[in-house]
């Protein structure tokens, strides 16, 4: 570790140029919101930012075609204009009009704000030339946070957008009131910004200021500056008031159940910078049924969060490693065993900024008892992390656990250490306290990462106790000790090639129990590339090492016996333009497995017709021979979508899970009007032929809320 560490020190970035600087202009008049910049009298006393730089396909290179931004202001709202030039407007790409959807596989700006000039934080907005509504946080990018590798697109304030094309190329206008973001309370201010347009038939990635191809937007260290902006002093309440109706049948009902509920949260500015949430009776069966998953291990698999509640801010409280072990992980409150809801009563969360370096987080949420699932249960999260120079932080962490049987507590501290604008050190220290376990209750994490034009590479030591216990927290498995080491290339290549990159990498991972065994490794070599149209092609060999330290059933009837297995796979990985009309794409795996053989096979196709309407099959198939029985498992997804507008939508999810005999359907109706809240109708079905054989549970749920905007 000491070597790696002195090594990443004293190696020499490439060199960075000048972050630009720009100008926000107080409006005469406000702009009429309908997508003209060009030809507009309110855009007319603004000087436009411009000079946009590739980042690919050629880094470095000018912008093939040219991007203007102004930026202006009024007493209660911050204003910008993009007008997109295009020598082709007949070539401009729109796939999507999702709410928040990514926006790389289509024509788009998107911009970052980071209003308190942290470098570590920001807020972000973007669209399409369809008018698209995309808004997204980027917290804490200098601390512990293994989230901050791409933007949060779960956060949603209020604002507007329009758009139009044209024989120019394309226009948008953006309309952001003062009090959806937050800022410091100087009279004047300097703001840091980046600006960033795709050109997608030439997968064009283009910045205001310039960053390497490594990075992305939420680099905000290397963001520019805009100068002039008089923000007004704000205290901001929000009230948003829901009303729902829901009838139940089937399943495990003898009957049905009919009602409604109500229930309401409150959103308050404390201070410019710091905000209070209040919820009571929360409920959210808008939200999209999970994804299933294929387990065909012994260690517990991840479901990320999807509740729009716990996403906003939700980088403040996370401390770990991704998908391994998370101190914090909000499915834990409000989700009981076989993913049941269990009633959340209340909540309250503070979170923000404190002096404009100090991020505070502070989460406190009741759940009901549930008869034979679970008991009243009170969750508190305190969380405090203080920003450093050059994406430097310490932090700390609390989290309680506590119902009328049992409680759990979880300590943390956190840093993270920058060093140069490539090279990053991360470490965190946790203890658990559970009743009667005295011992071996901790956990730590030390990792270094360079992340150069060329080269990249990392290492980490993790150590997770027998006893480590963070009830409301994530461990995919517990007792290890683990080495994970990686290193990789990009080769790029010229303009005149089709392929963008090349990027060969190896990377391993190994556990050991703290009696000595080893309880599993993976030698993994990749070959990727990435061409120019957005295709792709993955080639692996993966070697691996499994230590069955205790028997487990794999499968109904099929038990994996407790022994030692080495075996190789090959894994290839393909997709094909996902901008294009139709697209495919390929998962497949092929090789030995606990002492046996497996071939698994993962085809995905997608359909779109312009920004209306996106279709998405795929078919998860394992055909597993093992010494104790063969079996076949196979998932079935099927995701449907049609946009009427970009803020009026159809949405089909169907799934079918032939393990379990399990076939679910989640059909959803929205209608919003600002940040996520508007009409909702849900209609979900399960055929449950393993544990309800002929009982079909059907649900249909019309949920409607509003946000007053009191003040």
């Amino acid at each position: 570790m000491m070597k790696f560490v002195v090594a990443s020190i004293l190696l020499v970035s490439a060199p960075v140029l000048a972050a630009p600087q720009g100008e926000a202009t107080r409006l005469v008049q406000a702009p009429q919101l309908d997508g003209l910049v060009a030809g507009d009298a309110a855009w007319a006393v603004v000087t436009a930012m411009t000079g946009f730089t590739q980042v690919q396909p050629q880094e470095g290179a000018p912008a093939s075609q040219r991007t203007e931004v102004f930026m202006g202001f009024t007493d209660d709202t911050l204003y910008l204009g993009f007008i997109c030039h295009d020598d082709e407007p007949d070539q401009i790409i729109v796939s999507n009009s999702q709410r928040d959807s990514g926006l790389e596989d289509e024509d788009s700006v998107r911009f970052v704000i980071d209003s308190f000039r942290s470098e570590q934080s920001g807020f972000v907005f973007g669209t399409n030339p369809a008018g698209l509504e995309f808004d997204g946080q980027i917290v804490n990018t200098g601390a512990n946070n293994f989230r901050n590798k791409g933007i949060n697109s779960n956060w949603d304030t209020t604002w507007e957008v329009a758009t139009q094309v044209g024989d120019f190329g394309w226009s948008a206008e953006f309309a952001i009131p003062f009090k959806s973001l937050r800022y410091a309370g100087e009279d004047v201010q300097t703001w840091n910004a980046n600006f960033e347009r795709t050109i997608r038939r030439n997968n064009e990635t283009v910045y205001w200021a310039p960053i390497p191809m490594q990075y992305g937007l939420n680099r905000l260290t290397l963001a520019g500056s805009v100068q002039g902006i008089e923000a007004p002093a704000q205290r901001n309440l929000k009230i948003t008031p829901y009303g729902l109706g829901k009838s139940s049948r089937g399943g495990s009902l003898a009957g049905s159940e009919d009602g409604g509920d109500v229930g309401f949260d409150i959103k308050y500015s404390v201070t410019p910078s710091l905000t209070l949430d209040l919820t009571y009776n929360t409920d959210f069966a808008q939200v999209e049924v999970d994804d299933q998953q294929v387990n065909l291990d012994r260690f517990s698999l991840f479901f990320r969060e999807k509740r729009p509640f716990f996403l906003e801010n939700a980088g403040i409280f996370e401390v770990g490693v991704p998908r391994e072990l998370s101190l914090f992980f909000s499915r834990r409150i409000g989700i009981g065993p076989g993913g049941r809801q269990v009633p959340i009563n209340a909540g309250v969360r503070l979170s923000g900024k404190v002096a404009g370096v100090n991020n505070l987080g502070f989460l406190y949420m009741q759940t009901g008892e549930v008869g034979g699932v679970a008991p009243r249960t009170d969750f508190t999260v305190a969380r405090v992390s203080r920003e450093l120079h050059n994406r430097s932080s310490i932090g700390a962490l609390v989290v309680n656990r506590d119902d009328d049987l049992t409680d759990n507590q979880t300590y943390a501290v956190d840093g993270q250490w920058g060093v140069g604008e490539n090279t990053t050190y991360t470490a965190f220290f946790s203890q658990t306290e559970t009743e009667g376990v005295d011992e071996d209750d901790h956990a730590f994490h030390l990792s270094g990462a360079y992340n150069g034009e060329i080269w990249s590479y990392n290492v980490s030591y993790s150590q997770v106790g027998v006893g480590f216990n963070p009830e409301v927290g994530f461990l995919a498995r517990r007792d290890y000790r683990r080495v994970s080491t990686r290193i990789g290339k990009r080769i790029r290549y010229g303009k005149d090639s089709s392929i963008l990159q090349l990027r060969p990498h190896a990377s391993y991972n190994s556990y050991w129990n703290f009696d000595g065994s080893h309880e599993s490794s993976r030698l993994h070599l990749d070959q990727v590339i990435e061409w120019k149209n957005g295709a792709m092609l993955s080639m692996a060999v993966d070697f691996f090492h499994e230590g069955v330290l205790q028997a487990f059933e794999i499968i109904d009837g099929v038990v994996v016996p407790q022994d030692e297995f080495d075996h190789e796979e090959f894994r290839v990985f393909a997709s094909t333009d996902q901008s294009a009309v139709l697209g495919f794409g390929l998962e497949a795996r092929a090789g030995g497995f606990f002492g046996g053989n497996r071939l698994s096979a993962k085809p995905s196709v997608t359909y779109r017709i312009g920004e209306a309407f996106n279709a998405n099959l795929s078919v998860d198939h394992n055909d597993v021979d093992l010494p104790g029985g063969d079996f076949k498992v196979n998932l079935t997804q099927l995701k449907l979508s049609y946009f009427f507008t970009p803020k009026i939508s159809l949405q089909g999810f169907v799934q079918h899970n032939d393990r379990h005999e399990l076939l679910s359907t989640n059909l959803r109706f929205s209608w919003l009007r600002s940040a996520n809240s508007g009409l909702y109708v849900v209609y979900n079905e399960t055929d449950d032929n393993f544990n309800f054989p002929g009982r079909p549970r059907r649900e249909f749920m019309i949920k409607y809320s509003h946000i007053f905007d009191i003040m």
